[in-house]
């Protein structure tokens, strides 16, 4: 595993442990639409989506080029750095969150862009039909050939 990914799913890890102190629960490596992978994506008490955006170092942002697609997939929209991150490259108008593999702390809230209903209802069932699968290959790993999509 390369050494931007493994730090990026630290980064995620202290979100995640971050976000569910305020009740929020999370998923990695969420696949909303075809061509696009969250690095963790969040549901909230009120129902809110959240996608939060890992980047390792000035490298791995720059060769994102996917990121703006997420936008129309979430509430708010995240990025999570480490304290090394050069900030002043992540656009003003999203979250910041800084992150290292045991907590996060959210520096700046992203503005809300509310979800149409309809896409807010199928993302949650998404997002719980996942979850649940997760679950069941942890109890049964063997069942994997039984899911239509991959996990």
């Amino acid at each position: 595993m390369s050494e931007m990914i493994q730090h990026g799913r630290l980064l995620a890890r202290g979100v995640a442990r971050h976000l569910l102190g305020h009740d929020i629960v999370t998923l990695e490596e969420f696949v909303p639409a075809r061509g696009l992978r969250v690095d963790l994506i969040g549901l909230t008490p009120k129902g809110e989506i959240w996608v939060v955006e890992c980047k390792s170092c000035r490298a791995d942002f720059m060769q994102d080029s996917k990121w703006q697609g997420y936008l129309e997939w979430c509430d708010r929209f995240f990025w999570a750095v480490d304290a090394d991150f050069p900030v002043d490259l992540l656009p003003d108008d999203s979250g910041l969150i800084l992150s290292d593999p045991y907590d996060a702390e959210i520096l700046r809230m992203a503005p809300e862009t509310p979800l149409a209903p309809a896409r807010r209802r199928k993302l949650t069932q998404m997002f719980a039909r996942h979850a649940a699968q997760r679950l069941h290959l942890l109890r049964d790993p063997d069942a994997r050939r039984g899911f239509s999509v991959s996990l």
